[in-house]
Order: C-alpha cells, then structure tokens, then sequence
C-alpha cells in the first residue's frame, strides 16, 4: 500500500482541500495519513472535524510517497517551522511527491524548494513565491518535477487527480 501524508493545521485549514484530495486518494487505492500537530481532533474553516492518525513529528518520510501541506489560514502555522521544512526537503530529496495546495505553498516557499519552480499558489501567497525565487503561476495547479501545488478550493478536486497521476507514474 502506498502512503500519502496530508498535514493539516489544529484549525483554520480547508476543509475541501483536505476532503476532496483524500476521497480522491483513497478511491484510487492510496493510504491516506492525517497527520497534524495533535492528536485530539482538528477542525476546518467551515466546521469539518478530522481526527489525525499521528502527530506531525513522527511523520517517518522514508514510509511515505507524497508529502502533502492542506491549505487555508491555520497552515500558517507551517510556514516557518522548521521541522515543516526539513520534511519536506527530505522528501524531495527522497525521490518522494512533495505538495501543497492555497496558501500552504509559502511553506515549500520558505524551505527553499521552490526556487526556480513554476508554482501556484492563493494569491495572497503569490509575492512570498516571487521572492523566494518561484515562478509564480496562476494555473489553478502547477507540477514541476515532483512538486505540486495548488491555488485554493477551487482547484481542490483537480489537485487530487493529478496527484493520483504523479503516484502512478
């Protein structure tokens, strides 16, 4: 079985741009992974409850095939923590999927990850890209390489089919 982490945020992230990617995931045979901060329940924007299989900490990047950030503000959290970061480096640097879709592609920003990379991201995120070095794009989902990003809701069902595609290649 292969392993997809999403990561959300304890609260404040996008209820569809974790629901959608993981139903998505899941039809398609993929062991999807919650992973958050906490192990008590997380809560999105708009009041879906999920409750993560381990903590954030204890993802193990050599068990896994994509690393995916779920957006929406409380991935904020993210965005310069330093664990958050060397995750997702080791990763990419793992031959493994690395994503993340609205705002939480500042944390692969922020990692140095994108520099050099076509990106999507919400556009309030589009001048952290800039300057970390991203070409920032406003495809609703930009892949480059193994990166995949996304640009909100909105492109949450998309996000999850191509990621589907990139694990079955």
């Amino acid at each position: 079985m292969r392993n997809v982490v999403l990561v959300v945020a304890e609260k404040q992230f996008r209820d569809e741009e974790y629901q959608i990617p993981k139903d998505i995931l899941t039809k398609a045979g993929f062991n999807v992974i919650t992973a958050s901060t906490t192990m008590d329940q997380v809560v999105g924007t708009y009041g879906l409850e999920a409750l993560p299989d381990i903590l954030f900490k204890d993802v193990k990047v050599k068990e896994l095939d994509a690393l995916i950030f779920v957006g929406g503000g409380g991935s904020s959290q993210y965005f310069d923590n330093p664990l958050a970061h060397d995750l997702a480096k080791s990763a990419l640097d793992q031959g493994k999927i690395v994503g993340a879709i609205c705002i939480a592609p500042v944390i692969l920003a922020n990692a140095g990850l994108l520099d050099g990379k076509r990106a999507a991201v919400y556009p309030d995120g589009a001048d952290t890209l800039k300057k970390k070095g991203a070409i920032y794009t406003t495809n609703p989902v930009e892949t480059d390489g193994l990166i995949i990003t996304g640009n909100g809701p909105d492109a949450a069902e998309e996000f999850g089919n191509t990621l589907v595609k990139m694990l079955m290649k």
